[in-house]
């Protein structure tokens, strides 16, 4: 299923020090989740979560397929109650018998204990919030926590947790240790503030019991629906880790990140931000809208900073005076002729002006030299001059007889 990564870096022959264009990743130790591995030098994973009622096993089936078909790599799904927790293992027979095995995490919340003990039985991960699997009642009167009453709740998520570490340790199975902005518990904000600080220590709390039960196949996220907030947890949970010698891969998302473009910007701000750091083995775009638009903004963010490739890349100029066509209509065409590919790099240019330059490392080159004429090129090698009415056609053509075209 997976495959390990192949980037490649500019040839800046000056000074490869300055002009190394890899993302450096952090380290990180590998987590499977059935047949998908997060982190160490693994792809950054696509993950989504549908929308349907776990009770509904025909629509769960059909949604987790869709995702899947389209490129989500793990499938998260809400198990609020027992009840959602045991059709799990019908959702996941089903899958198996009529299409494959997805590899599945589940969505445990508000002192699941029962509920995650159950549904560990039929998924590969279980994602807990530290902030709601062990509640803890607000007093408006209290003046300070006390070190015995850390440790009194302490003890009492560890006596909850451990039956659930135990079961995911000896099944082979991971957690997601899913902590979120909005939901920290009571301890936390009154000791921390509603900060990032009190988003790391959660989280640290619940890898410590994890690891004093000698399991380590851990995810963990530090979601947050404003950007800076994100940005700052993140890095601070990797800064902490990286100093306490934790290796454990990181989850990004910006949580309730709305829809449309906004939502998209929004996401993608946070996400690649991150990633351009280094920082992230394994994302979600969280959209109000149907899941499936999810993953597009994924692979687009991955595609756009080089972690992956798994579409055309365009190269395109924004057009000026000098163009000699109607470049956008001449770019959706290109696209549209040529979007099923992967692995390519096509550049649609408007003019000789920038055209070999800006278009040098593509793999393809569209070009208006000539008013009714187009070049195209191979690399920086100009091939033909073609009429523009044949441009795309022989683009197409051209890249058959490289023997890189496949049929839609």
């Amino acid at each position: 299923m997976q495959t390990l990564p192949n980037l490649t870096t500019v040839d800046n022959k000056a000074n490869p020090a300055i002009f190394d264009t890899n993302i450096k990743r952090r380290k990180t130790r590998p987590v499977k989740v059935g047949n998908v591995t997060i982190g160490g030098n693994y792809p950054v994973v696509v993950q989504s979560m549908i929308n349907e009622d776990t009770l509904d096993i025909d629509g769960s089936v059909a949604a987790i397929r869709r995702l899947h078909q389209i490129g989500c790599e793990i499938v998260r799904v809400t198990v609020p109650s027992m009840a959602h927790a045991k059709v799990m293992a019908e959702i996941k027979k089903r899958l198996i018998q009529t299409y494959q095995d997805v590899p599945i995490v589940a969505d445990v919340h508000h002192n699941g204990m029962k509920i995650a003990l159950e549904v560990a039985k039929h998924i590969e991960k279980v994602r807990i919030n530290p902030g709601l699997y062990v509640f803890e009642k607000p007093n408006s009167n209290r003046s300070e926590y006390t070190n015995s009453e850390f440790e009194e709740i302490g003890e009492k998520i560890r006596e909850t947790l451990e039956p659930l570490v135990v079961s995911l340790r000896d099944q082979g199975k991971a957690m997601r240790i899913g902590v979120n902005h909005g939901s920290l518990a009571e301890r936390m904000l009154f000791t921390y503030g509603d900060t990032p600080e009190g988003m790391v220590e959660s989280a640290l709390e619940f890898i410590r019991i994890c690891e004093s039960l000698d399991f380590r196949n851990l995810v963990i996220s530090m979601k947050a629906s404003r950007v800076p907030v994100m940005l700052a947890a993140y890095r601070l949970m990797a800064k902490r880790m990286d100093d306490l010698g934790m290796d454990y891969p990181l989850h990004l998302g910006v949580t309730e990140a709305g829809d449309g473009e906004y939502g998209r910007i929004k996401s993608t701000a946070g996400i690649a931000t991150l990633l351009s750091d280094g920082i992230g083995d394994t994302i979600r775009v969280s959209l109000t809208e149907a899941p499936e638009k999810e993953i597009p903004v994924c692979y687009s963010i991955l595609q756009a900073l080089g972690l992956r490739k798994t579409m055309v890349e365009y190269v395109a100029c924004p057009s000026c005076g000098r163009t000699l066509f109607n470049l956008e209509e001449v770019l959706h065409q290109v696209r549209e002729a040529t979007k099923h590919l992967t692995g390519l790099d096509i550049a649609v240019m408007g003019c000789i002006v920038n055209g070999p330059g800006e278009m040098a490392d593509a793999d393809y080159g569209y070009v208006g030299k000539t008013p009714g004429y187009i070049s195209l090129y191979r690399g920086r090698e100009e091939i033909k001059k073609v009429p523009e009415t044949q441009g795309v056609e022989e683009l197409i053509n051209l890249i058959k007889a490289d023997g890189r075209w496949v049929e839609p």
